[in-house]
């Protein structure tokens, strides 16, 4: 396979290629200086002509280029120059030796070569030859470029007498025809004396003769066969050599027009030709172009070496207008080129074109060299090489893996080129065997385009998703890429969209109580400073976030979302829970199924605090199509919340009170939001005694540490003011107030027996039936933990 050099001009077109080698162990030093001086001798006027000789240096050149020299024979290595070290006699067999291997490798197009010798002295440097020079060392060696003249002078005659060989064929009609490597293969058993393929024939040695005059100097007679080129070769569909006779058509034409070079600054490329009159410069006129050529000009076997009369009918090479097209023309022939030269000929476009700054451009042509990859032509696809040009294309298109990115404002570049990229890279990763990059970029996809996408691509998407994740489920966890780069995770914050979240407070009868301090103030005990502007600051910022209530070990505590279904089909969500952190948290996992397009829907995640300390919901975690997502509520953008961060208390008893009187039917006295009340009836008699058993039991797992008994009597009043007040009635405790310490758990603690009491006195009857109301209020308070900051009741 070729090397094809992207850097070359078009007035590389008429030079020589010579390759210049060390042979065995050169100092990088001492070879460069050499080469300096040897690619100084750039050009040469030929003797007893007014031809210019040009010459390209190389230290390094493909051998497998040498292939294409028919083609294009400015190509072919035509000349090789070799640098070595040699201090003994002894070494000289072998030295010279490994200079005739070096030739070997290009001895297929080499017209002449040099050996030159630093550091041999004695009778071997005293036999004169041709081939070989001899020096004391790298500075005493003034007459290199003497010596170079004189080698390019044998080139010149290596290359003018093929010129005229070719250009002077005795063989009648049988003309060689010339291929490229790939098509040697191709042409076996054709019918070689059909008009058809000696026009071919004739066609493609009228190029071949155009190289070589071109390389010779003869910039006008290259002109002329160029043009003969394309007319025979059209004639005849030989695509590929037309285009090859193209390009050398638009190399002469530009060496034309542009004699001072086109290689960047000036004077950088000054290959002059004196056969040149000295109007070229005014010759950019348009509509240059118009070849007449007179078919009795040309020989039986299409090659006449007298071209004058060619000469005085082109009018001239084609305008600068007619360059563009012609180049355009010429690649548009090029179909005939391997899949892995149109692979880096498209990579090369790219990186001229991010080069200039047009990024956009640059990943165009880095996209169908992605794409040349996985040709239909090619036997072995390489879907690896394709999704690695895939992902450089990915800046161009302004286009990032990370799913942060689109949450920071507004999107950027097209999205319908963005998606079809994407879905690219899912294709690719897919035949490159990687399930697993296939589910990540088109979660992707879902997540980042989810506005982009019509009802239609939402289902087909997510019905592709589903089809994946049977085989390989969605996860959190970094993909490394080919090559060395990871792929971050892509939470789905989209699929439901949480518009609020709320910390819920524990039910009425299981919210600890905050009790006051021995000093009767609910005072804290962190800092000793009465004020301090940083502390209250920062307090300020914690109230923010943190919720005045408290959570308690061991209990189920709850945390409200109100989300909203994007999708216009049913959405289900499995395996839905919290995300906290600062305590050890058991999240118990929801399921819920919404409907299309639902609006906000209220859902309700739950889980139990097994630790005590300040606990923060960050987000929460969804199974949905298979890929499973960690959402934080950072990330959430347009999320409500009143605060995430609540404390957790240790663990409280649960007590249970019954009584001996059974239940009213309606409650007598509202009770406040931190009290639980129970109503009991019973009625007494003036004088009447009555014994009220309540019975208090702790039904929870934690011990009681501290009871606390206290009673209150309430009495109400008729709203008739006519009756009058009776005597309040009166309760007799058995034993008030009542302290007990460390009460087992799970366990019946003591029974408290009162005696309800009306005093006789005398009552009218109708007084009587409207007596006052009695209620009796005992207080019961369980204390758990004592901290600086006080006690909890329950």
């Amino acid at each position: 396979m070729s090397v094809p050099d992207y850097m070359q001009c078009a007035e590389d077109h008429q030079t020589l290629l010579v390759v210049v080698q060390p042979v065995g162990i050169v100092s990088e030093e001492n070879f460069f200086k050499i080469y300096k001086r040897i690619s100084s001798v750039s050009q040469i006027s030929v003797r007893d002509s007014q031809r210019v000789l040009c010459i390209r240096y190389r230290h390094h050149y493909p051998p497998e280029n040498n292939e294409w020299g028919d083609f294009q024979t400015h190509r072919k290595v035509v000349g090789l120059i070799t640098i070595t070290d040699c201090f003994s006699a002894k070494d000289w067999p072998q030295t010279f030796e490994k200079f005739h291997v070096q030739k070997e490798i290009y001895g297929s197009t080499l017209y002449d070569s040099r050996l030159f010798v630093f550091g041999l002295q004695g009778e071997t440097t005293e036999q004169p030859r041709t081939d070989v020079a001899f020096y004391p060392n790298y500075e005493d060696c003034q007459t290199v470029e003497k010596r170079i003249e004189d080698f390019i002078e044998s080139l010149f005659i290596v290359l003018e007498s093929k010129r005229l060989d070719r250009a002077t064929d005795k063989s009648g009609d049988k003309i060689p025809l010339l291929c490229v490597p790939f098509e040697k293969k191709d042409f076996v058993g054709l019918d070689t004396d059909s008009r058809h393929y000696k026009k071919r024939c004739q066609g493609r040695m009228r190029k071949h003769v155009g190289d070589l005059c071109l390389q010779a100097g003869m910039l006008q007679d290259s002109l002329v066969h160029y043009h003969m080129s394309v007319e025979l070769l059209r004639s005849v569909n030989d695509f590929l050599w037309l285009g090859a006779a193209l390009e050398g058509l638009c190399s002469a034409s530009v060496i034309y027009h542009y004699p001072g070079g086109t290689g960047g600054k000036t004077g950088a490329r000054r290959f002059q030709s004196s056969s040149l009159p000295a109007e070229a410069a005014n010759r950019h006129r348009p509509g240059a172009q118009e070849v007449l050529i007179d078919p009795g000009a040309l020989t039986t076997n299409g090659i006449n070496p007298d071209t004058s009369a060619e000469i005085g009918r082109a009018k001239n090479c084609l305008s600068p207008e007619d360059i563009i097209d012609k180049y355009k023309e010429a690649i548009s022939y090029y179909s005939k080129l391997s899949e892995e030269e149109k692979i880096q000929r498209y990579s090369i476009l790219s990186e001229l074109y991010e080069l200039i700054g047009f990024h956009r451009k640059s990943a165009f042509f880095k996209r169908v060299a992605a794409m040349q990859c996985v040709a239909p032509s090619i036997s072995e696809p390489g879907w690896r090489a394709c999704y690695k040009l895939l992902l450089e294309t990915l800046p161009g298109y302004s286009l990032s893996l990370d799913p942060e990115d689109f949450s920071k404002g507004t999107h950027r570049g097209w999205a319908a080129v963005q998606m079809r990229l994407l879905h690219e890279l899912v294709y690719a990763s897919r035949r490159m065997g990687n399930p697993a990059l296939s589910v990540r970029h088109l979660s992707f996809l879902l997540q980042t385009m989810l506005d982009f996408l019509s009802d239609q691509e939402k289902k087909d998407v997510t019905q592709s998703l589903e089809n994946y994740t049977c085989k390989c489920p969605g996860t959190m966890e970094l993909l490394t890429l080919p090559g060395g780069p990871t792929l971050p995770p892509v939470p789905f914050t989209k699929l439901p969209i949480v518009r609020r979240v709320k910390l819920l407070n524990l039910p009425a009868s299981l919210r600890p109580q905050k009790m006051k301090s021995l000093l009767g103030q609910n005072m804290s005990t962190k800092s000793p400073f009465i004020y301090s502007p940083i502390i209250a600051h920062n307090r300020g910022e914690e109230r923010n976030k943190k919720i005045d209530f408290q959570w308690v070990q061991g209990d189920v505590c709850e945390v409200q979302l109100m989300v909203y279904n994007p999708m216009p089909f049913e959405l289900r969500v499995e395996n839905m829970g919290l995300l906290t952190s600062g305590v050890e948290f058991e999240s118990l996992p929801a399921a819920l199924s919404l409907p299309a397009e639902s609006g906000l829907y209220p859902v309700t995640l739950v889980g139990v605090p097994q630790t005590t300390g300040t606990i923060t919901v960050n987000g929460y975690h969804t199974t949905v199509f298979g890929v499973f997502s960690d959402c934080l509520l950072d990330n959430l953008p347009g999320v409500k919340t009143s605060g995430s961060t609540v404390e957790v208390i240790p663990a409280l008893p649960r007590l249970q009170i019954s009584t001996s009187l059974p239940r009213s039917a309606h409650s007598l006295q509202p009770s406040s939001g931190d009290e639980t009340s129970t109503n009991v009836s019973v009625q007494l008699y003036n004088g009447e005694t009555q014994q009220l058993v309540i019975k208090l039991e702790n039904i929870g797992m934690e011990p009681l540490e501290k009871l606390e008994v206290t009673s209150k009597i309430l009495t109400t009043k008729d709203s008739d003011e006519s009756v009058r007040e009776g005597p309040e009635a009166c309760i007799c405790l058995s034993y008030l107030p009542v302290t007990v310490f460390a009460s087992p758990r799970r366990e019946m603690l003591p029974k408290f027996r009162f005696w309800l009491s009306l005093p006789h006195c005398v009552l009218p009857w109708a007084s009587y039936l409207t007596s006052p109301g009695l209620f009796f209020f005992c207080k019961i308070t369980l204390i758990t933990a004592i901290s600086s900051e006080g006690c909890y009741e329950n």
